[in-house]
């Protein structure tokens, strides 16, 4: 029997940005409902235990992105969310003896570098302020809704506030600009530097999620992507969640109740509603209706529009434009249980170390990166995978029983289709223990300290979170698939084609990662219909 109940939204999808969403509605005073497929709200920004005594972020498993003011208007830290900053970003281990480290400072940094290139080490500040430069504009344009090409005068206006913030830099930074938009991040790190290792680190950041070659073209803004965040102040800082990525989703969940929020978990949306005046509500997959004025979707764009929504109310050639588009980030995570600390050949010891309390990047040059992108094209896996891994518990004894460790291990290229004859389901335990063979050739003693573990293939991915073709971002960063584009040309604004339906996942500008922008940014949008009355008629 139908539920006649008058929500002024209900949101598809409890991730961070339908929380993110959820609270912003509510605080401007709507009645809000959040339908969550899985037994606990977060998406794939959870902590879970994984073995008897380990916890670890499931699918998310670091913080830049989540933006300042997200944080502050939803009192996160009030919820008791603690982040720290790692004590410095990356560690590469480049073979039984050498090694490079980057973060800290920037002299330590250069110090680093000049053990490889002084060169390399004299330019880095160049670079850094380059990206800063270009990002700090980047930056202002992330809680701006694009304009919709060929839109009205709303969207002219806006188009030319960014075109105006571009313009405001010198043609130095606006090439800049060009070239980490369209060129490739093996291009542009080639033309700075001639370290491998160096350029190996930096290159790491645009083949995170993106099922690609650093010398795809487009992927430097990838790079961009993963610089633009912050910790704690700190401009392009990476650190770990006190308690994992589910106290980000737990502490919004607080706020979102706190403001009148129901949240309701295990309860799967099987459609979306749609009438003559648009989306009216959708039906649960035990045939239960909810209503509400409009229909929010935290979900991939391809989800919901080829599951959830009738393809006949949608127009043929955004029905075609979906399904083209690209989801397949080629992600592989692992969560494993340590019994100790991996005691790397190149900077001996299983105690706590400043390199254990980094990301731990097995990727020693872009060649490296690039072969794992061919061999996944080729045969399904990489042959010599790159490998990021996080070991949270050496900074956050809540996640282990004492004097044990969890790490989180994030690998690319994973093809998420596989060649004929090779299935997912029978190959995931194999691949996993390749990965674990690759970090023991680093640190020989990885293999036997492993206690337990978790592996989440890429269909894994998809099953669990409804992260399509386990694309981590829910839609490829490139180009085609950005800003205005994000995620079909004329309908960048969190609007859908249909009336009262609206998208706040990642899959609409600005794009992945644990940010809560899209979330904020679609909220705007709806409260905007709300007070112009475009959404007070009530559902019938």
């Amino acid at each position: 029997m139908a539920q006649h109940i008058p929500y002024d939204a209900v949101i598809i999808g409890g991730g961070h940005n339908g929380l993110t969403c959820a609270c912003y509605l509510a605080g401007a005073g709507l009645r809000v409902r959040v339908l969550e497929r899985r037994a606990v709200v977060g998406g794939a920004a959870v902590t879970e235990e994984f073995f008897p005594g380990f916890r670890n972020s499931t699918a998310a498993y670091t913080v830049s992105l989540l933006h300042p003011k997200v944080m502050r208007d939803l009192k996160l830290a009030e919820h008791g969310l603690r982040i720290l900053p790692r004590p410095i970003a990356n560690f590469l281990p480049l073979s039984d003896r050498d090694y490079l480290k980057i973060g800290g400072s920037l002299a330590a940094t250069q110090a680093e570098v000049a053990r490889f290139s002084q060169r390399d080490a004299e330019t880095l500040p160049r670079y850094y302020a380059m990206l800063e430069r270009v990002g700090g504009t980047l930056r202002e344009l992330l809680l701006k809704t694009p304009p919709n090409i060929g839109g009205g005068l709303r969207d002219a206006l806006s188009a030319l506030a960014a075109a105006n913030r571009v313009r405001a830099l010198d043609m130095a930074a606006r090439r800049d600009f060009l070239d980490l938009f369209t060129k490739s991040a093996g291009e542009l790190l080639d033309s700075w530097f001639e370290c491998d290792a160096l350029k190996a680190a930096f290159g790491f950041d645009a083949v995170v999620g993106n099922f690609a070659s650093p010398y795809a073209p487009g992927s430097a803004y990838v790079l961009l992507h993963h610089v633009i965040g912050e910790v704690n102040g700190q401009r392009g800082a990476w650190g770990h969640a006190v308690g994992g990525m589910g106290a980000i989703t737990q502490a919004m969940a607080k706020e979102a109740q706190r403001r009148g929020v129901e949240i309701t978990t295990g309860c799967e949306v099987a459609q979306v509603c749609v009438d003559n005046r648009g989306a009216q509500g959708v039906q649960l997959a035990d045939g239960s209706v909810i209503d509400g004025r409009c229909v929010v979707s935290n979900l991939n764009p391809k989800l919901l529009f080829l599951r959830l929504v009738d393809e006949h109310v949608l127009d043929a050639d955004f029905v075609q434009r979906i399904r083209a588009y690209k989801c397949a980030s080629a992600t592989f995570r692992m969560n494993v249980a340590l019994s100790e600390l991996p005691d790397f050949t190149c900077l001996p010891g299983s105690h706590v170390q400043e390199h254990h309390q980094s990301g731990i990047i097995i990727g020693p040059s872009l060649a490296y990166l690039e072969q794992a992108y061919f061999d996944a094209r080729t045969y399904g896996c990489s042959r010599a995978p790159v490998i990021e891994i996080l070991i949270p518990s050496t900074v956050d004894d809540t996640l282990a029983p004492q004097g044990h460790h969890v790490a989180s291990l994030f690998c690319q290229h994973f093809n998420p289709e596989l060649p004929e004859g090779l299935h997912w389901d029978e190959i995931k335990e194999p691949a996993a223990d390749h990965v674990i063979d690759t970090v023991n050739r680093y640190a020989p003693n990885f293999k036997t300290s492993v206690l337990g573990r978790r592996v989440l293939s890429p269909p894994d991915l998809e099953r669990e979170f409804g992260l399509t073709g386990g694309d981590i971002f829910h839609g490829a960063l490139t180009l085609d698939q950005l800003y205005s584009a994000r995620p079909v040309l004329g309908h960048a604004d969190y609007r859908a084609p249909i009336k009262r339906l609206y998208l706040c996942g990642a899959g609409t500008h600005p794009g992945g990662g644990v940010s809560g922008i899209p979330g904020h940014n679609c909220a705007r949008e709806i409260i905007r219909d709300f007070r112009w009355g475009k959404l007070n008629q009530k559902s019938k």
